[in-house]
């Protein structure tokens, strides 16, 4: 009855073992996937390019066009050019790309009072925004 126990606890400590150590290797898989996909997420948001051609609608690019009076005019002066945030006059961003000026609005300034409008704008709003301040003042 000993031996019958003895081994059945043998087998018992290895089951536990197995288990345990094919549950480990499964939880590092699925951790190491993650972290993969995780990385092919970001760079791919990196690499995309911001859609500079495509426009919003009539009707957004109204809002937008008041986004810009009222709130970044809040920090960059009314005319846009300058106050507690830089100018955003053309001459101002001259030597600046236009996926710059879409990814800071998009992302703001860390360390600076400039948000990020991430959760406010899409790219391609971001991208005709920053079209438009590149543009010459009428």
């Amino acid at each position: 009855m000993i031996a019958l126990f003895r081994v059945f606890h043998v087998f018992h400590v290895f089951h536990v073992f197995h288990v345990f150590h094919v549950r480990a290797k499964l939880a590092a898989f699925f951790v190491a996937g993650l972290a993969v996909l995780s990385i092919a997420s970001l760079v791919a948001l990196a690499a995309a390019p911001v859609q500079a051609d495509a426009e919003p609608s009539a009707n957004r690019q109204a809002e937008l066009n008041n986004l810009l009076t009222q709130d970044c005019g809040s920090c960059h002066g009314l005319t846009l050019a300058g106050g507690l945030g830089p100018s955003l006059q053309a001459h101002a961003l001259a030597g600046k790309p236009t996926e710059y000026i879409a990814a800071t609005i998009l992302f703001g300034r860390p360390g600076t009072a400039m948000p990020p409008w991430r959760p406010f704008l899409s790219d391609t709003e971001a991208a005709w925004l920053a079209n438009l301040l590149k543009q010459p003042a009428p």
